[in-house]
C-alpha cells in the first residue's frame, strides 16, 4: 500500500514567530488604540500590559499543550486528549475554523472600502479576485505562502516603526509624564484599566493560530513555545511604545475620537503621506486574511485525519504537500460568508467564540495535570487561572 503524502516540516522558528506576529497584529493596532484610550486614557499603556499579562496564561496552556501534542488540528487534539470528548472536541474545531472564515470574510469584505481609492472594480469582484488569489497562495505551499505571510508581516512591523520613528522628535520636544501611563491603585483609578484591558485583549488574539500549523514546523515540542513567547513579547512591546508616543504626541480628545489613529499620528508628527499608511494597512489586511485561510485549512484537515471530519478533507497533494481539497474549500467559504451572510452579527461571535475555546484548553491543560497526578502548584495555578479569566471576559462581553 502506497504511504499517503504528508504535510512538508519545512517552517523555522524565525517563520513561526512571524507567522504569529502577523496574526496578531493583523488589522487590530491599526484601528483599536483610539478605543482603548477612550477607555483608559492616558494609563493606556497599563491597559496592554493587564491585556497581554491576560494572555499569556492561555498562551502557556497552548504552548503546553502543543509541546505534548503538536498536531494541525490543535484545539481540537488538545480537548479531545484532555476531557476525553470527542463531540466536543470536534464541535472545538469546528468553532475555531468557522471564527477563522468569518474573520477572513470580514477582513476581505473590508479591504474593498481601502481599494475602491484605487480602482472603480464593483465589490464582489474584488472580494472574489482577492480571495481567489489567498487561496491559489495557500494552495501552492506552505513554505511560500508563509514567506509571502513573513514579508508582509514585515511591512506591517515597518509602518509601526514608522510611526515611532515620526513621533520621535515630538517626543524628544516634551517631558513623557511616566507617572501618568501608570494608575493608581482604588477601584475609581483601576476600573478603567481593566475595561481598556478588555478591549486590547483583543489585539492580542491569534498566537492560538500558530499551533495549528505543528505539523509543518521543524522541531515544534521547541519552536512552538518559543515561537508564542516571542511573538507576544515582540506584539506587546510594539503596542506599548505606540500607545505611550500616541498619548505624548497627540491631544487626548483628538486620539479618543479617532478611528484611524496611526495615519493620525503619521499626519500630526510628519510630512509623510497618510496615503502611506492606507497601502500598508490594506498589506495588513491582505496579510490577515490568507493567514486564517491557511489556518482553517489546517484545522479542517487535521481533524479529518482524525475522522471528526469529512476524509477528503485530510488528503495531502503529493507535488505541493498542502492540504489542496481544504484549502479550496476554505476559500469557497470565505467568498460565501462575503458575499452573501451577514458578515457583521457573525464578527461579534469570533471573539465569544475564541474565549469559549481558550477556556477549554485551559480546563483540559488542568484536568489533564490532575489525571496524571501532576500535583506542581505553578502547572495547576497557570491553567486554573486562565480558564477564570477567559470566563471573566465573556461575562463582560456578554454583558456589555
Amino acid at each position: 500500500m502506497q504511504e499517503q503524502p504528508q504535510l512538508l516540516r519545512s517552517l523555522s522558528l524565525t517563520e513561526i514567530s512571524f507567522y504569529g506576529i502577523g496574526t496578531i497584529v493583523g488589522a487590530g493596532i491599526y484601528v483599536l488604540l483610539g478605543a482603548v484610550v477612550n477607555e483608559s486614557g492616558m494609563a493606556t499603556p497599563s491597559a496592554f500590559l493587564l491585556s497581554v499579562i491576560i494572555v499569556s496564561f492561555s498562551a502557556y496552556s497552548y504552548s503546553q499543550m502543543a509541546r505534548r501534542f503538536p498536531s494541525s488540528a490543535g484545539e481540537a487534539v488538545y480537548i479531545m486528549e484532555g476531557l476525553q470528548s470527542r463531540h466536543l472536541s470536534a464541535l472545538t474545531g469546528y468553532a475555531i475554523s468557522v471564527s477563522g472564515i468569518v474573520s477572513a470574510a470580514t477582513i476581505a469584505r473590508g479591504f474593498t472600502g481601502y481599494f475602491a481609492f484605487f480602482s472603480a472594480l464593483p465589490p464582489w469582484s474584488i472580494i472574489v479576485l482577492l480571495v481567489v488569489t489567498l487561496t491559489a497562495l495557500a494552495c501552492w505551499g506552505v513554505k511560500q505562502s508563509v514567506t509571502m505571510a513573513v514579508l508582509t508581516t514585515l511591512l506591517e512591523i515597518g509602518g509601526l516603526l514608522l510611526v515611532l520613528i515620526v513621533s520621535g522628535d515630538e517626543m524628544a520636544n516634551q517631558k513623557i509624564p511616566w507617572g501618568e501611563f501608570v494608575p493608581v491603585f482604588d477601584r475609581s483609578h483601576l476600573a478603567p484599566v481593566v475595561s481598556g484591558a478588555f478591549l486590547a485583549f483583543f489585539a492580542f488574539i491569534g498566537f492560538e493560530d500558530m499551533v495549528n500549523m505543528a505539523e509543518e514546523v521543524k522541531n515544534p515540542g521547541r519552536n512552538l513555545p518559543m515561537g508564542i513567547t516571542i511573538a507576544l513579547v515582540a506584539t506587546g512591546l510594539l503596542y506599548g511604545a505606540i500607545a505611550i508616543a500616541a498619548l505624548v504626541t497627540i491631544p487626548l480628545n483628538e486620539l479618543r475620537n479617532s478611528e484611524a489613529p496611526l495615519a493620525l499620528l503619521i499626519e500630526h508628527n510628519s510630512n509623510v503621506p497618510v496615503e502611506t499608511m492606507a497601502i500598508i494597512s490594506m498589506i495588513a489586511i491582505i496579510n490577515g486574511a490568507l493567514i486564517q485561510i491557511i489556518m482553517v485549512s489546517r484545522v479542517l484537515y487535521g481533524m479529518a485525519k482524525r475522522h471528526m471530519a469529512p476524509g477528503l478533507l485530510g488528503s495531502v497533494h503529493p507535488v505541493t504537500r498542502t492540504p489542496i481539497t481544504a484549502t479550496l474549500l476554505t476559500g469557497l467559504l470565505v467568498i460565501v460568508f462575503s458575499l452573501w451572510l451577514p458578515i457583521t452579527t457573525l464578527a461579534k461571535t469570533t471573539s465569544a467564540l475564541i474565549l469559549v475555546v481558550f477556556t477549554l484548553v485551559n480546563i483540559a491543560l488542568l484536568v489533564m495535570n490532575c489525571r496524571e497526578k501532576n500535583w506542581n502548584l505553578l502547572e495547576l495555578l497557570l491553567p486554573a487561572i486562565g480558564a477564570l479569566l477567559c470566563i471573566s471576559f465573556l461575562s463582560l462581553q456578554i454583558l456589555n
